[in-house]
């Protein structure tokens, strides 16, 4: 009763995990991180399937195989069967409620990897999701700056053309002044 207990716990814990799973699929902007965890929530739900179906058949058998041993028991003890044949009816009664029994922890223990294994899967794709997060805030921050570069190298091409604008309109008044300087001196009567 006390196995059931514990193995109802773990399946109750796979369970949430996979919930979360699903929650985690919910709230990602990339469809392909949407999809990626939800197909790892979906092979997690499979094998949880999986489990609680072996788990049941192995608690189906045990409860088959001691009804039987009961049964047989009931017809040996009818039939007047010594205390030894009983004693060992009970002994591979015992035996086979022992092997069952161990089938049973045998399970409980896949489950409690599976749900280790979905705990380590959330918080990988919980790691990764932050990256990405951080990454695009990233992103955006630098596209903020490429845009303000992009600003002032134009402002930047503005000022040089203005720049040689005024040095060519400079040196164009500068040669006009020495040619008329020049010719006043040369050709004073012109």
């Amino acid at each position: 009763m006390q196995l059931n207990c514990h193995v109802k716990d773990k399946f109750n814990q796979l369970r949430r995990r996979i919930q979360d799973l699903e929650q985690m699929a919910r709230e990602q902007d990339k469809e392909s991180d949407r999809m990626s965890i939800q197909a790892e929530a979906e092979s997690q739900r499979r094998q949880m399937l999986s489990n609680q179906t072996a788990w049941r058949k192995a608690n189906l058998a045990c409860k088959m195989s001691m009804d039987h041993m009961a049964k047989d028991e009931l017809l040996r003890e009818g039939e007047g069967h010594n205390v030894r044949a009983r004693k060992a009816t009970k002994e591979s009664l015992v035996g086979s409620s022992s092997n069952i029994t161990e089938s049973l922890m045998s399970i409980s223990r896949m489950m409690a990897e599976q749900v280790k294994q979905s705990e380590d899967s959330i918080s990988t794709l919980a790691t990764s999701s932050r990256t990405v997060q951080e990454t695009n805030e990233e992103f955006k921050s630098m596209t903020g700056t490429i845009h303000l570069g992009r600003k002032l190298i134009l402002k930047y091409n503005r000022r040089e053309l203005t720049d040689k604008l005024l040095i060519f309109l400079a040196l164009a008044l500068f040669l006009a002044t020495v040619l008329y300087i020049l010719k006043k001196r040369l050709f004073p009567f012109i």
